[in-house]
């Protein structure tokens, strides 16, 4: 069993139900989750919007392989009704640098955090999150729950 951190944002619509529907399906689909940060409101990083995020970290423990989580949790944020034009617009090259990256608000938002001990660097796919250690709305929560361990 693998235990998986994954970060969760929205700031449109019902955020909180977006969050709360990611986790159900996250402990439907991809693995039991067994910890829950609250819910915290932020404001958007890396854009300007006047919808302001609220944001949670989770504790999930699965079987499945990084790629498998990445493509479940995809899905998931499709159901939920992340777009395309809600996505992050960037470049394969540039995929994690803030400076050539447009973010975009959007329903829902799910990242891979962290994955056991691995490290993963993919096209695609960075565990750890090469961001998170800048994002508050991530390290918060984040910390929130390795605490309780």
């Amino acid at each position: 069993m693998h235990e998986v951190y994954l970060g969760l944002g929205s700031n449109l619509g019902d955020r909180e139900h977006h969050l709360t529907e990611a986790i159900r399906l996250i402990d439907e689909r991809v693995g039991r989750v067994t910890r829950q940060s609250s819910f915290i409101e932020t404001e958007p990083w890396g854009f300007q919007s006047d919808n302001s995020f609220l944001n949670a970290v989770i504790l999930c423990e699965t079987e499945r392989t990084p790629c498998e989580v990445l493509r479940l949790t995809q899905q998931i944020e499709r159901d939920l009704g992340k777009r395309k034009e809600h996505a992050t617009q960037r470049s394969q090259s540039s995929k994690f640098n803030v400076q050539s990256s447009k973010f975009h608000d959007r329903p829902i938002d799910i990242d891979i955090l962290l994955y056991d001990d691995l490290t993963v660097d993919e096209p695609d796919l960075k565990i750890p999150h090469p961001l998170m250690r800048q994002r508050d709305f991530v390290m918060t929560p984040l910390h929130e729950i390795m605490n309780d361990k």
